[in-house]
């Protein structure tokens, strides 16, 4: 068990005794360990480019920053490419996902390197856990209205995209996202991960309060399960392009550096 996780246990037992009134999120404030590089993941209908306002911030920290471009074809071929882009790493590396990415990276987190995973409106899986039927304890995003599914690949609808998957982002730059979603396989959502690497390694969430498409209230309790240093964003579901200063400066924080 973990220093932070036996803290938290310990918080638990004392709080029938009005000895546990701290503040949870200062309680759950990992360790950090000095890193020198960022890979990040993108979710579902996206790819690399949804990073672009982040990734300025973090090269002018110093980070070395690498951004998978996530084939979303299956859970499989999406680890795959973010191993390779681990292995391409030099030294201590913060691992990053946003939405569906939260998937592989709680698969790839074990790997040495990573000292630290940042969830930004991600999922969080345990290990071999029904997610679905996990998010099914939460309303439904409309967002899901909009998807549409073609030889076994989904994708949104323009209105979907634009009005709950880009909500709060600037309407040129949401159509311009729109323009470059990539297709995602249907089949991937229902995959089951076999590691949950935030049991391990020191964990940190940004919630988007705006969300359409990951309900909020689910996002605050995947971050309370895995003890995360967590924000709150007035934000839509892509909070790493409206709000790119503090997502930024969580994967600050979590590679052991300055905020901007």
């Amino acid at each position: 068990m973990t220093f932070w996780r036996s803290l938290f246990v310990a918080a638990s037992l004392l709080a029938p005794l009005g000895l546990a009134q701290v503040s949870l999120a200062h309680a759950q404030t990992p360790q950090t360990v000095k890193a020198t590089n960022v890979v990040l993941v993108h979710g579902a209908w996206a790819d690399g480019s949804s990073w672009s306002e982040v990734i300025p911030i973090l090269q002018a920290a110093g980070l070395h920053v690498t951004a998978v471009q996530n084939p979303l074809s299956s859970l499989a071929d999406s680890v795959e490419a973010t191993k390779r882009a681990l292995a391409e790493q030099d030294g201590p590396t913060v691992l990053v996902a946003h939405s569906w990415g939260g998937t592989v990276i709680s698969q790839v987190g074990t790997d040495p390197k990573v000292t630290g995973l940042v969830y930004v409106a991600a999922r969080a899986p345990d290990a071999n856990e029904d997610f679905v039927a996990l998010s099914k304890q939460f309303p439904t995003g409309p967002v899901r209205a909009g998807i549409v599914e073609r030889d076994g690949y989904t994708k949104l609808s323009e209105d979907a995209f634009l009005k709950y998957f880009a909500n709060g982002v600037k309407p040129e730059r949401a159509r311009e996202l729109y323009a470059v979603q990539w297709p995602t396989a249907a089949s991937i959502f229902a995959s089951r991960t076999t590691e949950a690497a935030w049991h391990s390694k020191p964990s940190w969430y940004a919630v988007s309060k705006n969300d359409d498409t990951i309900n909020p209230d689910f996002e605050r309790f995947l971050a309370k399960r895995m003890n995360a240093n967590t924000v709150e964003l007035g934000a839509g579901h892509l909070s790493l392009v409206s709000h790119p200063k503090e997502v930024a400066n969580l994967i600050l924080e979590a590679a052991g550096c300055p905020r901007s």
